[in-house]
């Protein structure tokens, strides 16, 4: 068997890619963990430049591009998950419903009680109209995840070049000093009531109608190149296609650097950052899961991609714990550092929780067949109490 295909009925370079993508994610994350990050000028709120010159290397090689690899594994494994069912002669819409209906449940206790920023919610609600499609063939997934994404993000970029040439070209900002002292005197000083009331808050500029629209024209064509890349099995061939993964995957990576670093060559505009955000960063995450399952070919790199693998393999019980750990760090009702760290020193932060999380991984998966939280999620989703330790009786 190649090193891509299924081990003990996983995909390993799909796993590895999930503990990777995690890596991404929290580096991003970690910003809002302790600064008001949405309220602020990045480039001029920390001094120095090694804060600098980290907010650009995150901005470019990082940001929105490991929400979307993350998007697009939950929809292969999804198109895995329902051939594994059917397989089994099960129906497998009572069980979707189950298992997307647990993760909207344990997005909400994550968004509401410990941190805003939450992805399992979107994930969840994209995930119930992902259901519609699921069946499609892999050339239909595709083409219709082209044109959801394309058609209607392309429109946007053009309409806000438009509105950026009507006020001159001004540089975009979505700097508000009041709203950023307001967030760090309530996470570091309020109260648990006062922080869930902000927090509640912040959710919902991101999460009303026309986060819905975005979500729906990003998170679920996402989910679609995913499923179609499962119906390909994609990652389960890379040693037959070789060659043309390594041109794609470095055409994605030219390209989606190339319009990742647009803000920074011709200014940051409305457009700009957008353009920047959802096309480059899809093609970064594109380029990443192509090198990932191309590395994963190679027997010399098991061992050091391991640790990625059992991280992976955990990826909703180390998502929570980063939020869990880092709000005890920032807010209130924890050390109370929030608005105290530089960006690289929170940086410097995330990469060491990261690397406990991959020891702690790379532990765990040898003696629990799954995380706490995926057991809970897989109890619930199969209404019967799963295994967890191994060796147990």
């Amino acid at each position: 068997m190649d090193s891509n295909g299924r081990a003990s009925g996983r995909i390993v370079s799909i796993d590895r890619m999930r503990g990777f993508s995690l890596l991404g994610i929290f580096l991003v994350n970690m910003i809002s963990f302790h600064s008001p990050y949405f309220y602020i000028d990045p480039e001029t709120w920390w001094e120095g430049n090694i804060n600098l010159f980290t907010y650009r290397f995150i901005d470019v090689l990082i940001q929105a591009s490991f929400y979307p690899l993350f998007a697009m594994l939950f929809g292969y494994g999804l198109v895995i998950l329902r051939e594994r069912i059917l397989d089994k002669g099960l129906k497998f819409t009572p069980l979707a419903v189950r298992r997307l209906s647990l993760l909207l449940l344990i997005g909400c206790i994550h968004a509401f009680f410990i941190w805003e920023g939450d992805i399992l919610i979107t994930y969840a609600v994209c995930g119930f109209a992902f259901l519609l499609f699921l069946g499609w063939s892999a050339k239909r997934l595709m083409i219709a995840g082209l044109a959801i994404y394309i058609v209607p993000n392309l429109l946007l970029v053009l309409m806000l070049g438009a509105a950026s040439a009507v006020d001159g070209g001004a540089e975009f900002s979505m700097y508000d000093g009041q709203a950023a002292e307001q967030a760090i005197n309530v996470y570091r000083t309020g109260s648990f009531a006062e922080v869930t009331e902000q927090r509640m808050t912040e959710w919902y500029k991101n999460n009303n109608l026309m986060g819905l629209f975005f979500y729906l024209i990003t998170i679920l064509p996402l989910f679609m190149f995913g499923a179609g890349a499962a119906k390909m099995r994609l990652f389960e061939k890379v040693h037959r296609n070789k060659k043309k993964i390594r041109t794609y995957a470095a055409a994605l990576s030219i390209l989606g650097l190339l319009i990742k670093s647009i803000p920074y060559l011709y200014g940051r505009t409305l457009m700009t950052d957008y353009a920047q955000d959802i096309f480059g960063g899809a093609m970064l995450a594109m380029a990443y899961a192509l090198i990932i399952a191309l590395l994963s070919e190679h027997r010399k790199m098991d061992r050091v991609l391991y640790p990625l693998e059992a991280a992976g393999r955990l990826s909703i019980s180390n998502y929570l714990f980063q939020s869990i750990f880092s709000t005890m760090i920032f807010y209130s009702y924890g050390l109370g550092y929030y608005g105290d760290v530089s960006i690289f020193a929170g940086t410097m932060l995330a990469l060491a929780i990261y690397a406990s999380q991959l020891a702690v991984s790379s532990w765990w998966v040898k003696r629990f067949y799954y995380g706490p939280v995926e057991w809970l999620w897989r109890s619930g989703t199969y209404l019967k109490k799963q295994r967890f330790k191994k060796g147990a009786a």
